[in-house]
């Protein structure tokens, strides 16, 4: 097994984990980045190297490769054998990677709030459907309902626009006088308000309904339409997909695993993005949903911490106080409503891997609890899918993280000497 050390680590290559491992390598520091995937920029910033001009995304990718660090792309973190170690699997072999400093930049996934006919070939999350697109599965001419929650909806719908699919209509789960005070409150971050304006002027034929969210999917072995309902009247939409996401939420299984305290879902950190265990910082969405600027902000004063660059790091205090009330304020207009834990039945399918409906989960009192008892987390996800929904739904929390943090092969675990 091959073993490497570096003084910085940075796990996570979306714009937080870019910035970090830009500004500490430029410092002088011997630093890797750790990709799962095979490109840097993270979902957000999938498929920006081959862009025509130049953007934000692609300086800090022009960046990152004059900065001396080092990519392991292709690995995963699969477990913490020891303190300041790492066992990653790349390329289906094991590695260890030694590190001084640890900067978690892991980003955020989609949350998915179960309904009759989630599981219907066809209903994708917003985000994800974005990603297939980008990376070239065809929706020329396919009708799109787009529904749940955030400005995700606007960007989906104008992405899969631009790939040829008709959007039929989105569908806004928050009331729209929470969506209009968000928009007047971008007058502080004029990029984000010219960005909204252009998805708007995008997409003003398709239908923008505000308090609205899907009932149903239905369909026999394909999905053929979707219910939606705005808790006053219910009307059905005939569409070949259905792009639905409830928001993000952080990453966090590497943080847990380290030992990392959490507050509200997110990981505690300090003025200096470092967490409640000694050199290991977080930066991005793991601290709080805001966005690729907000993420940059954040992970370059944690790459300035680790690399002790410290009166650096203090010059962007400004910058992610900004950023800290956008996060708020994101957070306050797209919270969640409580009749969405209303559309999930007893025999909705809540753990896709294991086939687990709500009705048997509904009968346990804990999330550890219904892991033990009915599978449901023990799947190929490992709880990624049915643990957030779990948590909207019963109020229940993740509880402790066991390795594998994400799926890997069992010679991967049983044959490290770390």
């Amino acid at each position: 097994m091959s073993e490497l050390q570096f003084e910085v680590v940075v796990v996570g290559a979306g714009p937080a984990g870019l910035a970090a491992a830009c500004t500490a390598a430029e410092s002088g520091k011997r630093v890797a980045l750790v990709e799962e995937s095979p490109w840097i920029g993270g979902q957000i910033w999938r498929g920006g190297q081959a862009g025509p001009k130049l953007s934000s995304a692609q300086a800090w990718f022009e960046r990152f490769r004059k900065s001396g660090a080092a990519l392991l792309e292709r690995s995963c973190v699969i477990a913490v054998p020891q303190p300041e170690l790492l066992l990653a699997e790349k390329d289906g072999e094991p590695v260890c990677i030694r590190w001084k400093t640890l900067i978690i930049a892991t980003g955020a996934r989609e949350l998915f709030i179960p309904f009759p006919g989630w599981t219907l070939p066809g209903v994708m999350g917003a985000g994800g459907l974005l990603g297939f697109v980008k990376n070239g599965w065809p929706v020329s001419g396919k009708r799109v309902v787009v529904a749940g929650s955030g400005p995700l909806l606007l960007a989906t719908a104008m992405g899969l626009q631009k790939h040829g699919a008709h959007v039929l209509s989105i569908n806004e789960q928050t009331v729209r006088e929470r969506v209009l005070s968000f928009g007047l409150g971008l007058w502080r971050h004029p990029a984000k308000l010219w960005q909204a304006a252009g998805l708007k002027m995008n997409l003003r034929g398709v239908a923008y309904h505000c308090g609205a969210w899907p009932v149903s999917a239905e369909g026999e072995e394909q999905l053929s339409g979707v219910k939606l309902t705005d808790g006053q009247r219910t009307w059905r939409e005939e569409c070949d997909l259905l792009a639905c996401g409830f928001g993000l939420v952080p990453n966090v299984e590497l943080a847990l695993a380290l030992g990392c305290k959490l507050m509200a879902g997110y990981v505690q950190v300090d003025s200096m993005q470092m967490t409640s265990v000694p050199e290991v910082y977080c930066a991005g969405e793991l601290t709080g949903i805001g966005g690729a600027e907000a993420a940059l902000v954040e992970g370059q004063i944690a790459g300035w911490a680790a690399a002790e660059e410290m009166e650096r790091a203090k010059e962007l205090y400004g910058k992610r106080q900004a950023w800290k009330r956008f996060k708020l304020n994101l957070a306050q207009a797209f919270v969640l409503r409580s009749e969405l834990k209303n559309m999930v039945t007893d025999q909705t399918i809540i753990c896709r891997c294991e086939d687990v409906s709500f009705g048997q989960v509904r009968a346990f009192g804990s999330w550890r609890e219904a892991k033990l008892q009915s599978r449901c987390g023990m799947g190929p996800c490992q709880g990624r899918v049915c643990g957030p929904a779990t948590q909207v739904l019963l109020g229940w929390g993740m509880e402790s993280v066991r390795p594998p943090i994400c799926p890997a092969r069992v010679d991967s675990l049983v044959s490290s000497n770390c």
